[in-house]
């Protein structure tokens, strides 16, 4: 693969740092995805809502969803350039069009696309993702949030958590189980929702690193039309499964990221010394750890690239983004707790305006653990990778052909 851009591309990278030259907002600090603190929400809309206007948004997207058009290269070099300018303002709407909006695209009627996919796409309407359960885990097929049909309608009640930005959504795409006759993996289907429907209660999750992002949301008798169902009834396991690739693929880490990594820890190598009064990148230890942190983030640069091929050819992003996920996850924490231990005493501390380096490490220490579950978590990857990459038998399941109502549960 050539890495250069095409004559082509590199005429569209210049017209875009052009653009970006000329109304990208500057020192711009965005809402992270799930962040309790909405201060910035309104410049993030505006920013989205700028993009959409010049066709930037969703650039892979067809023009009549609100998209520009363009190519898959074109939607990189786009993000490549909008990094490169330090803008942050996208994390609200990761979910909704990373996950959600596609979902929607691939299984909803045209009168629903019509309704959502625009609004979306200009940063008008957020939406949130409801499939974790606290008696599930990681298994998305063990959901037990049910919907009875009742007249023309659904009822649903039960309960979903872990969901990032459920308090600040209007919309999400939920997962119920339908046919409690049947195995686990049969007897689901998916809905959109309205999160301000009767019925459907948030409460945020004060986590350790203090953000306040993940919500458990609770549904009591919650009615949901039969036209708000996405996909086939029962059949809500392959439409996840849309879903799920997707959000793989956002939370995967990529290349600049995890390079990202690297270069920080270096940095603060450099700038740390040791009791010999020299700095601690020439440490011997710590530089053969470096270099193994290296190798793992060009190894990752390289598969998303090779990802990137497979999506200039239209195919959809496929089980091996699980492993740029898995390997980005656990060198993150890594690298987040080597960085603190460097600092020895000072690592207490996390303040931003008094810590070394403004903290940043000790953030990370405290919120790259959750990068581990997001997504599905490091034993569900590694199942993924074995049976779908690598073709390894299946994992034994005891429970694959029994009905779920059938199931052994707690006392």
């Amino acid at each position: 693969m050539d890495f250069n851009d095409s004559p082509e591309e590199a005429a569209y990278r210049a017209q875009v740092r052009a653009w970006l030259e000329a109304n990208a907002p500057r020192d711009a600090k965005g809402a992270s995805l799930g962040d309790e603190d909405e201060s910035q929400m309104d410049a993030c809309k505006a920013w989205q809502a700028t993009k959409a206007a010049a066709g930037y948004a969703q650039i892979r997207w067809p023009k009549e969803w609100g998209g520009g058009g363009g190519t898959t290269m074109q939607s990189v070099i786009f993000s490549q350039e909008e990094a490169r300018m330090g803008v942050q303002l996208g994390g609200p709407f990761a979910i909704g069009l990373g996950m959600c909006i596609p979902t929607v695209m691939a299984t909803a009627d045209d009168e629903t696309k019509k309704r959502f996919v625009g609004p979306a796409v200009r940063g008008e309407e957020i939406w949130c993702q409801l499939f974790s359960e606290p008696a599930g885990g990681s298994d998305v097929a063990a959901i037990r949030t049910r919907a009875v049909k009742d007249g023309e309608d659904w009822v649903i009640n039960g309960q979903k958590i872990w969901t990032s930005g459920a308090h600040y959504a209007q919309y999400g795409i939920v997962l119920v189980r339908t046919d409690p006759d049947a195995v686990k993996h049969k007897g689901l289907t998916m809905f959109w929702i309205d999160m301000k429907s009767p019925g459907v209660e948030c409460k945020t999750i004060h986590q350790m690193s203090g953000a306040r992002g993940f919500n458990e949301v609770f549904f009591t008798d919650v009615r949901v039309k039969d036209s708000q169902r996405l996909g086939a009834l029962h059949d809500g396991w392959n439409v996840s499964i849309i879903t799920l690739m997707n959000e793989r693929a956002s939370v995967s880490g990529g290349g600049g990221a995890v390079g990202g990594g690297v270069n920080n820890i270096l940095k603060a190598a450099q700038k740390v010394t040791g009791a010999d009064g020299a700095p601690l990148a020439q440490d011997a230890a710590l530089r053969e750890k470096m270099a193994d942190w290296y190798v793992m983030s060009e190894g990752l640069r390289f598969t998303g690239m090779r990802s990137l091929s497979a999506l200039s050819q239209g195919k959809t992003p496929g089980p091996e983004q699980s492993i740029s996920k898995l390997v980005y996850a656990s060198m993150a924490q890594d690298i987040a707790a080597t960085a603190v231990d460097l600092q020895d005493q000072f690592g207490m501390i996390r303040d931003e305006g008094v810590a070394a380096f403004h903290g940043a490490f000790q953030e990370a220490v405290l919120g790259s653990p959750g990068s581990r579950i997001a997504g599905g978590t490091d034993e569900i990857l590694r199942n993924i990778i074995a049976e779908r990459v690598l073709g390894l038998p299946g994992e034994i399941r005891v429970d694959k052909t029994m009905p779920f109502k059938d199931l052994p549960t707690g006392r």
